[in-house]
């Protein structure tokens, strides 16, 4: 039987056409939200962008490396920029550890019948969910995964239970750095 919401849903197995032209089989359907973000990216191309920060709750991997207290972050082309955005969240409590972003980790997205899989296997799987997406980048990019500290589930010094908004003082610190506040 076939549960698919409609006949247009896509299904492990299928090869999506992406904005840009770039071919991915789709292995896991609940992977679906760096297909949309990838879209985003390319869009991002038409404007030239000094720098593209995405922030998402893309990876269940990301959680179960750092838990609730930190944020995966990764980058390209943008290590000074992502040394502030640290710098920031150290000074606001929101944490980001850099993952490693290196080029092996794009071999975990190749596939026999696409350009990418869409996903990159069992291993490393918030770095190459972060690689996916910088495929679709030419511009200086940070990834930020979120999935750990965006809902928690005991309060703590500053954050109640539920969902802790993670991001909002951390962009808010990165700008203002930026302006020289």
């Amino acid at each position: 039987t076939d549960n698919r919401p409609d006949g247009n849903a896509y299904v492990p197995g299928d090869v999506i056409t992406m904005l840009d032209g770039t071919t991915v089989e789709v292995l896991n359907t609940d992977a679906e939200g760096r297909m949309i973000l990838a879209d985003a990216l390319s869009y991002a191309k038409n404007y030239d962008p000094e720098l593209v920060i995405d922030i998402a709750t893309l990876t269940g991997a990301a959680a179960v490396a750092l838990g609730e207290n930190a944020i995966v972050g990764m980058c390209a082309k943008s290590e000074k920029e992502f040394h502030t955005l640290q710098k920031s969240g150290m000074r606001v409590n929101e944490r980001i550890i850099e993952f490693p972003f290196w080029d092996e980790y794009k071999d975990m997205l190749k596939s026999t019948i696409a350009d990418l899989k869409n996903i990159g296997g069992m291993y490393a799987g918030a770095i190459t969910a972060g690689k996916f997406l910088e495929h679709f980048t030419d511009y200086p990019y940070i990834h930020l995964d979120i999935a750990g500290p965006a809902f928690i589930k005991k309060r703590d010094s500053y954050r109640v239970v539920g969902g802790t908004g993670i991001g909002v003082r951390l962009f808010f610190e990165f700008i203002r750095s930026k302006a020289g506040v």
